[in-house]
């Protein structure tokens, strides 16, 4: 599961620390976490951090591909990753990555391809430790924009908006 960092902990510095680079991006905030060579996790974060310079070259160029991407959506973001999750997730995973920037899937179209249930699908997008570079975003509800990283509304919702909409060019339709 996605973890973000809650402002009105007492400990939000302190779990900022465990992030490699912090970066500001138009969306918001991100945490970027490598280890071994991959990257281990992006993580979306509250506004009340601040933005901190990279702490090695991995994370440095995760910065730099998040950068690109958020200024052109054609910018393809290509990274050594620390994939963790079940065989279904992976499954999952892998179906996402293949999802065009611009494009979108449902969770229902996903789930066929699998031969799984979309409620799994969600928990499994849900699950993803690394958005944008596994572009769990692209996963829609039939009915609308559905949830992101485990969460309806608010500034996922934001950010999923803004991201779809960033790919696409245009105004987003989706209810």
């Amino acid at each position: 599961m996605l973890t973000t960092l809650n402002s009105a902990s007492p400990n939000a510095s302190a779990a900022a620390e465990r992030f490699d680079a912090i970066a500001r991006l138009p969306f918001g905030f991100v945490g970027v976490r490598t280890r071994n060579a991959c990257v281990e996790e992006i993580c979306f974060l509250t506004d009340d951090v601040e933005a901190r310079p990279a702490a090695n070259a991995l994370a440095q160029r995760v910065v730099d591909q998040l950068h690109a991407y958020c200024t052109d959506s054609s910018n393809q973001i290509d990274l050594p990753l620390a994939i963790k999750g079940s065989d279904f997730q992976r499954r999952v995973w892998d179906q996402i990555a293949r999802i065009p920037p611009g494009s979108t899937a449902t969770y229902g179209e996903l789930a066929r391809r699998l031969n799984g249930e979309a409620r799994a699908v969600g928990q499994a997008c849900g699950d993803n430790r690394l958005p944008l570079a596994i572009p769990c975003h692209r996963v829609v509800a039939a009915t609308g924009i559905g949830g992101f990283a485990h969460h309806r509304g608010g500034a996922y919702e934001r950010i999923k908006r803004w991201l779809l909409v960033h790919e696409a060019g245009s105004e987003l339709r989706l209810t």
